[in-house]
């Protein structure tokens, strides 16, 4: 169930918002349709289909794939969307090697224990995935038409204003989100998941996928999205997002005097700013119209 972060109906109604109904967790506020779902994980034979469909034999130890998060701007028919499918689609096109690590050959048999299997495949299931985003057809109010617009995501030089995400104001909705999940065979952990915040005043979010090779390798890539919400519902909603992705070798964060013990590193929030900025950028999602003829 999601964690309404103590927010009274006073607080809700005194930002304009509603929550949604008939056991959904979300909000709706300043032309905003903001929902999440978590479901048990996906079925041996879901997963079985889910595996031709990405074209692979491995998938993570437990999937996440009828939860979700998606933020619909029901005026512009713009929607954001956060679910598993889609974040293995991106890991199956990064072609990342498999980290080498003493403990690799449990891997090699952990889908086909009596066949000798070679391990080619990136075991740490990460991603570069970032959300999905499309305009949505189907929206009454929408002022977009699927097919005439698109999405996309330019680089920009404006950040996301940390002023205002400490800000004292009530939280109308908060939710997290496990997208897929693994142990790594009891050698680490590989864990995406997806958090949201709504506000009276913005709405913020963070997509992290989180690995730990133990004794080997820390990763962490985390996507902030952020929107402020303006007066005019109408208008065409300012969307920010800063990509983050961070990682070390165990062994180099050793030598700088860090804990070399796996178990000092639990928490991806105390690792992050051992770990050093491999990539960083902040975009905002931009519309772009469709020319036609005659037009």
């Amino acid at each position: 169930m999601a964690e309404w972060g103590g927010a009274a109906e006073s607080d809700l109604q005194a930002a304009g918002a509603e929550a949604l109904l008939d056991g959904r967790s979300g909000v709706r506020l300043r032309g905003w349709h903001i929902e999440s779902s978590r479901r048990p994980i996906l079925s041996s034979l879901a997963l079985q289909e889910w595996e031709e469909k990405l074209g692979t034999s491995h998938l993570p130890e437990m999937v996440f794939g009828e939860s979700s998060l998606y933020l619909l701007h029901e005026d512009s028919g713009i929607k954001l969307h956060f679910n598993a499918f889609d974040a293995l689609k991106g890991w199956k096109q990064e072609p990342l090697p498999p980290v080498e690590v003493p403990a690799a050959d449990k891997w090699k048999f952990r889908s086909k224990p009596f066949q000798q299997v070679t391990l080619d495949y990136d075991y740490t299931f990460t991603t570069p995935y970032c959300g999905s985003e499309t305009i949505e057809p189907n929206t009454e109010k929408a002022i977009l038409e699927d097919g005439c617009c698109s999405l996309c995501w330019e680089d920009c030089d404006e950040q996301i204003d940390l002023a205002a995400l400490s800000s004292k104001e009530p939280i109308l909705f908060f939710d997290e989100v496990v997208l897929y999940e693994d142990e790594l065979a009891d050698n680490g952990v590989s864990l995406l998941t997806v958090k949201v915040r709504v506000m009276p005043s913005y709405w913020f979010l963070l997509l992290r996928f989180w690995l730990r090779v133990d004794g080997v390798l820390m990763r962490l890539r985390d996507t902030r999205v952020y929107c402020a919400f303006v007066s005019d519902h109408k208008a065409i909603p300012v969307i920010l997002r800063e990509s983050c992705w961070r990682e070390a070798p165990i062994q180099s964060l050793s030598a700088k005097g860090f804990p070399s013990d796996s178990a000092a590193y639990g928490d991806p929030n105390l690792v992050c700013q051992r770990l050093p900025v491999i990539t960083r950028k902040t975009q905002w999602l931009k519309v772009s119209r469709s020319i036609t003829e005659g037009s």
